[in-house]
This record gives C-alpha cells, sequence and structure tokens, in this order.
C-alpha cells in the first residue's frame, strides 16, 4: 500500500510540483496551503509523513510542527528557504526528524523523505530489549527512557541517538558515522546537530550533565557510551 504524505506548502506552484513528483514516484500525496489546514487534514487523513514548509499563514511551520509533536509521532521532514542555523536547530528541537533547504532537488526530497520512512521501519521492527544504564532504564521496544522509576520526556531523535549508543556500548564513534547511522544520511557540514542532540540526551539522562560520566566525549573522534559500574 503507498505512504500517505502531506505536504504543507503555501506556495500553490510549489506545492503543485512537490504533490506530482511525490505522486510519480508511487506516494500518496495530500496537501493544505497553511498552517490551520494542515492541522485539520493530518487528523482528518493521517498521512505516514509531513512535508511541513517553515514559513505559513495561519500558523507557522515552527507551530504546526509543535502541535504534531504533542499529538504524534509521525516523522515530520521541514522544509525551510532559510539557511539559518538557529531555525534548523529550533525544527530539530521541536521533534522534526530532519530538513531541507530551498531551492532543493527533487531527487534529494524523495531521497531524505524514504530515508526518514526507512529509519522508521526499522526502529519499529528491531528488537524490544531493555537495557539499564545506571539508574536509567532505557526501554527499546516502548520508546521510553525512565531513572529512579520515573519517566523521562525525550524528543524521538534523542531517543534514536540514546538507543544506537546503548546498542553499542563502549564502542567509539563518530559525528559523521552517528549523522549516517542515527539520521540515515551524508549530513556533510552539519555534525553541530550531533552536538545539540548529544548535549539534550545528556540533560536528560547524566547525573550532572557538566560532567558527563555516561556519554562521554572523545577529543577529535567523537562519543562513547560508557555504563557506570
Amino acid at each position: 500500500m503507498a505512504r500517505t504524505i502531506l505536504v504543507v506548502e503555501d506556495e500553490p506552484t510549489l506545492r503543485e510540483t512537490l504533490a506530482e513528483a511525490l505522486e510519480a514516484d508511487g506516494f500518496r500525496v495530500r496537501a493544505a496551503g497553511d498552517g490551520r489546514a494542515a492541522l485539520g487534514v493530518f487528523r482528518a487523513d493521517p498521512p505516514d509523513l509531513v512535508l511541513l514548509d517553515l514559513m505559513l499563514p495561519e500558523l507557522s511551520g515552527i507551530e504546526v510542527c509543535r502541535i504534531l509533536r504533542a499529538e504524534s509521532a509521525v516523522p515530520i521532514i521541514m522544509l525551510t528557504a532559510r539557511d539559518s542555523e538557529v531555525d534548523k536547530v529550533v525544527g530539530l528541537e521541536l521533534g522534526a526528524d530532519d530538513y531541507i533547504t530551498k531551492p532543493f532537488s527533487l531527487r534529494e526530497l524523495s531521497a531524505r523523505i524514504r530515508a526518514v520512512l526507512r529509519r522508521g521501519e526499522q526502529l519499529a521492527g528491531a528488537p524490544g530489549p531493555t537495557v539499564d544504564v545506571g539508574n536509567v532504564h532505557v526501554d527499546l521496544a516502548g520508546h521510553r527512557v525512565l531513572r529512579d522509576g520515573r519517566e523521562i520526556p525525550m524528543k524521538p531523535k534523542v531517543f534514536e541517538l540514546l538507543a544506537f549508543l546503548v546498542r553499542h556500548p563502549g564502542q567509539v564513534v563518530t559525528r559523521d558515522q552517528l549523522l549516517e547511522r542515527v539520521w540515515g544520511y551524508d549530513y556533510a557540514g552539519e555534525t553541530r546537530t550531533v552536538d545539540v542532540h548529544v548535549h539534550w540526551l545528556r540533560a536528560a539522562i547524566e547525573p550532572d550533565p557538566n560532567a558527563p560520566s555516561i556519554v562521554q566525549t572523545v577529543r577529535g573522534v567523537g562519543y562513547v557510551l560508557r555504563r557506570p559500574a
């Protein structure tokens, strides 16, 4: 069965172009031209992925992303004409799975969409053990993290990062490797994305985020997860 993509873009020509290209690529497409309409379409016909423009009338893409993430774990790829690191980080912090900066090629967009959907399938189909890291309990099957028995709120991509690290304890991984394995493609030039997510992860699970003992930095290389003795 064809995957459904919700395209949220206020510029009519681009919206139609994206819809036609994605349908030609085998996807089922629903479209909306503003933020409020997007929420209505999403709730009436939940898609498998949302392609969300940052600059929208009625409700901004940032606000739509925040609302969607509160209601669903649906993958979200943000479209932005801005090449600002602040915009990218805000989108990722709210729970977007990826972003792509305009102008972009339809081939690149299709590859990004398939990579995000594939990661979701792999995570859903992966074996679901539970792992204890000190007083932190990671439920890989239930997508939950508990510390001293209390659930810790965690953004979806931060959880994916933690899940990868706990599956490879003691293994030093570079930022590029994390981008490839967690984000799923070559995120060249954006390794700061990893650092931001590691910062959020440490804030959630470290006894002292300023002196991390679990997710440690290996200077000049990357990161490693150490299980407390």
